[in-house]
């Protein structure tokens, strides 16, 4: 199983950590990429903890970057079975993690921007301990048809897209959150008019204060 590692912030308040925010990139991208989120995020959740692991593999469709699986074949079925195939490694790197900064599973929240909002959903909705919350930029829900029978918590999620995204379109979070609200998981969504695949201020903002809500921290 592939060891993970990546960029780190320690909390802004300094002391121990309380909470972990795990960041996951995009295909082709690395921890660099999503590790620029901490600083801002790191202001509503002055005591966190935030690593942007790395993808276990070279991106294959690019000469630079890294993949947490391969997107060659686009088919439901392959894209599940690839996510099914890594997710292990990030659910170990999630508990590691854990152990080293001597907090339960309920003090993690995931969040991820297309092929790690993938990840995130995936691997966040199957923990034995549901994380805090989980934060999906511009994804999609794969393995869905399965998710009936492997949901093991019902975090709440949030889920932000750009409606002019043409690398995974808008629809693909419609329709993670009607599965999930038909799962029973708590979903808020965010709809970017205009915004492209990538993040915005306002994506940003919803996520400082869903993360808020979800370790109860009081703005201030």
């Amino acid at each position: 199983m592939a060891t993970l590692d990546g960029p780190r912030l320690g909390p802004r308040a300094g002391g121990a950590a309380q909470q972990l925010v795990v960041l996951l990139h995009g295909l082709g991208a690395d921890g660099t990429d999503l590790i620029g989120l901490a600083p801002e995020w790191a202001e509503a959740l002055p005591h966190a903890a935030f690593v942007a692991p790395d993808a276990p593999s070279p991106c294959d469709m690019g000469p630079w970057g890294r993949q947490w699986f391969s997107l060659q074949d686009r088919s439901p079925a392959r894209m599940a079975a690839e996510i099914r195939a890594v997710a292990p490694a990030l659910q170990g790197f999630l508990d590691a993690e854990l152990a080293r900064l001597g907090l339960p599973g309920s003090a993690l929240a995931l969040a991820g921007f297309s092929q790690g909002c993938m990840m995130a959903l995936f691997c966040g909705l199957r923990r034995a301990t549901a994380p805090a919350a989980i934060l999906g930029y511009s994804g999609a829900l794969l393995a869905s048809e399965s998710l009936a029978e492997e949901l093991a918590c019902r975090p709440p999620v949030l889920l932000v897209h750009g409606e002019a995204d043409e690398v995974v379109p808008v629809e693909a979070t419609r329709s993670a959150a009607a599965t999930l609200t038909a799962a029973g998981v708590a979903v808020e969504t965010l709809y970017r008019p205009g915004l492209a695949h990538g993040i915005d201020p306002a994506g940003i903002a919803a996520g400082a204060a869903a993360l808020r809500r979800a370790f109860g921290v009081t703005p201030g």
